[in-house]
């Protein structure tokens, strides 16, 4: 135990330094140095650089900020009956994880190792009692997962190891169990492409949206010559400031411009394509990356939301919810943590109102359960539950009786 608290120590220095990258030297160099990350575009593709493409960020932003919003508690289960345990003290560990980070700053950062690297890492810190009392998110890059007689292992910068008990490890979609596969690797191609269409854009409009011109001399140029020209050139007619503007030649030179439009290119049509397949990678409704070509009706909007809830976020929170509960609640299965995620079919005031009033009707909700939804304090004699008047049991002697006069 004492081994792993002066680990804490080194985890909480290492994150107020840098919590992206682990310090490395010359001498002994990390391997992330090495990574073969470099697309076919030539382009490297890292977290960082995957972060620079819009689609990429809107994704996993939208992913992280969506899990960090949705409220989690401690419920208990008992003959049947599932109750809020407000007192119990994992509950109040989920709202305060650890000294450095809010609830949502928590949920955010392990949903984005998630999104980009397929693991997220929470190393439990227990007090003397073994009782968790803090819960710190370590970078995945920091972190090997080691198996030995099927246990799994968990070795951070190559110095300290945490047996299974010790870490929550939440894994993304993999192909043994044992560790999930980065989306940043995946998607390597299609993220390389799609910032060299950024870096293409940038270029084109950066030279005056021209892609090139060939400069022609009716005699020879000196070195000294031809660089004076070039410079020159790039001086009044390079840049969107300069665009449109008339080249004055002399000398007889002429200029013979070499260039493609956009449209030719397939540069705005590759653009919208990269957005398609960073969502297909991310598993996202297109509304949710700003793309609402295919989103005109309120209904198919709606409909988007309906598939974000059940197919993007759904899978994430029993993640979440099954890796928690099996390292915090060992022996306990009465108590659990789950995520509401009603808060994601919230639609407007008239949706919501008539909801309840059916629900009211029918005799499933009270008052009181409206108020707690809308957060409104409960009221005296709010919770009844209402029955229609006309509603009988089937098996009932009223009910034989009638179908016999019949």
């Amino acid at each position: 135990m004492a081994e792993n608290q002066n680990l804490f120590g080194r985890i909480l220095g290492a994150l107020r330094s840098n919590p992206n990258r682990p310090s490395t030297s010359l001498a002994n160099p990390a391997e992330w140095m090495f990574s073969d990350n470099e697309s076919k575009t030539g382009i490297a593709v890292t977290e960082n650089t995957a972060m620079q493409l819009s689609a990429v960020f809107g994704a996993v932003r939208v992913i992280s900020e969506t899990m960090a919003t949705l409220p989690w508690s401690v419920k208990q289960t008992a003959d049947g009956i599932v109750q809020d345990a407000e007192g119990h003290p994992i509950n109040k560990l989920i709202h305060h994880p650890n000294a450095m980070m809010t609830d949502f700053t928590f949920r955010e950062t392990c949903q984005a190792h998630l999104c980009l690297h397929g693991n997220a890492f929470i190393a439990i810190k227990r007090d003397a009692a073994g009782n968790p009392i803090q819960l710190i998110p370590i970078h995945p890059d920091r972190v090997q997962v080691k198996v030995y007689k099927e246990e799994k292992f968990y070795q951070v910068d190559k110095k300290e190891t945490f047996d299974d008990s010790e870490m929550i490890h939440i894994v993304g979609l993999g192909f043994d169990g044992i560790i999930g596969k980065s989306v940043i690797e995946s998607a390597r191609e299609s993220i390389g492409l799609g910032l060299a269409a950024d870096q293409f854009g940038g270029s084109f409009f950066g030279n005056g949206a021209n892609v090139s011109a060939v400069l022609t001399h009716p005699g020879r140029l000196s070195d000294e010559a031809y660089k004076r020209l070039i410079r020159s050139w790039q001086q009044r007619n390079a840049g969107l400031d300069n665009a449109h503007k008339t080249a004055i030649l002399e000398e007889g030179m002429k200029v013979e411009k070499m260039s493609i439009s956009p449209q030719e290119s397939q540069f705005i049509s590759t653009r919208k394509f990269g957005v398609e397949d960073i969502a297909r990678f991310f598993r996202l409704p297109l509304a949710y990356l700003g793309s609402m070509e295919n989103s005109s009706t309120r209904a198919n909007v709606e409909e988007q939301g309906i598939m974000f809830q059940r197919n993007t976020i759904l899978p994430w929170v029993k993640r979440w919810e099954s890796e928690i509960n099996r390292k915090l609640f060992v022996g306990d299965s009465q108590y659990y943590i789950r995520f509401n995620m009603d808060g994601l079919l919230r639609g407007d005031i008239r949706s919501r109102y008539e909801a309840y009033t059916k629900g009211r009707q029918w005799g499933w909700i009270s008052a009181n359960d409206v108020r707690k939804l809308e957060n409104m304090a409960p009221i005296d004699g709010g919770d009844a539950y209402l029955q229609p008047m006309n509603m009988i049991d089937v098996a009932s002697p009223q009910n034989d009786a009638s179908d016999a006069v019949e």
